[in-house]
């Protein structure tokens, strides 16, 4: 039995977000001055845009008005996807990052900046940048290796098009 309010609405949500084609990756309760506020974390394989966001924003609206899992006291109901800068937790939070470049903190305590190149059930291939002009590396991360991950944000990373292109010209 789930001791928590997060459990329990986690229980009652969980289903609804999954039969909209969503994954509920975090569920929060905080409390903002004299309000409380429920946030609900989606995200799916192929992202969650606007419109899949509004739909299952209406519909965990609906369910959480129809039993008392928040109780009596006035919430307001935040429904998003996760930042730019994600944790990544999950099997499926790697596969959603290929092609982007991760910051890891191993279980050795050796940290690790590089780019995501394929994932399977026993870890990642990554590529591991060069330094000071040196060509970058291939490397296997098992996923036992990790003890945290977090993308990281590229402002100025050129596309794989972009750079097929100038290769070209």
């Amino acid at each position: 039995m789930s001791t928590t309010q997060s459990e329990r609405l986690r229980e009652l949500l969980e289903p609804l977000v999954t039969s909209q084609g969503l994954d509920l990756e975090e569920i929060a309760v905080d409390s903002v001055g004299r309000k409380r506020v429920l946030r609900v974390v989606v995200d799916s394989d192929t992202g969650a845009d606007l419109d899949a966001i509004a739909d299952v924003s209406r519909a965990l609206s609906a369910k959480l008005d129809e039993t008392d899992a928040m109780g009596d006291q006035a919430y307001d109901l935040e429904v998003g996807t996760p930042g730019a800068e994600r944790l990544l937790t999950e099997p499926r939070h790697y596969r959603r990052a290929v092609d982007r470049l991760v910051k890891f903190q191993l279980a050795d305590g050796e940290e690790l900046v590089a780019r995501i190149l394929g994932v399977d059930d026993e870890g990642l291939d990554l590529e591991v940048p060069g330094v000071k002009g040196r060509k970058a590396k291939n490397r296997r991360l098992a996923l036992a290796e990790i003890a945290k991950a977090r993308v990281q944000v590229e402002f100025n990373r050129k596309d794989t098009k972009d750079m097929k292109e100038e290769e070209e010209a």
